[in-house]
């Protein structure tokens, strides 16, 4: 305790920036841990209506841009809206919509494994 002490009586800026950053660093680490675990767990789930374009490439780990290229939308600009709000949009229902997504990503799989060597 006294060694802490003295540190802030004589290095007080230096104190502030090494908790500063041990704390960003300990954030950072949790943020990361949190994120592995998560998508270790959301490979290839069932889809459904609240999910977007990107959380689907995501879960099925496809470049967001080759499955909206697939689905018909320009791959340059990122689609956010969920695919319950697409389908209700364009008077598409939804199951429609979700076998247009598992077919695209079929699609867009097989269009992957041909670019590949």
């Amino acid at each position: 305790m006294n060694l802490v002490k003295r540190l802030w009586q004589t290095h007080r800026l230096l104190l502030i920036a090494f908790t500063v950053a041990a704390a960003l660093t300990l954030f950072f680490a949790i943020r990361t841990t949190a994120f592995f675990i998560y998508w270790s767990n959301h490979q290839n789930v069932e889809i459904e209506g609240w999910m977007t374009i990107g959380y689907v490439a995501h879960s099925y780990r496809l470049p967001p841009e080759e499955l909206q290229k697939a689905l018909g939308y320009d791959p340059r600009k990122p689609e956010r809206r969920p695919l319950g709000r697409i389908a209700q949009e364009t008077g598409e229902p939804l199951p429609e919509l979700i076998a247009r997504v598992e077919a695209a990503i079929e699609l867009a799989r097989q269009e992957m494994q041909e670019r590949s060597p």
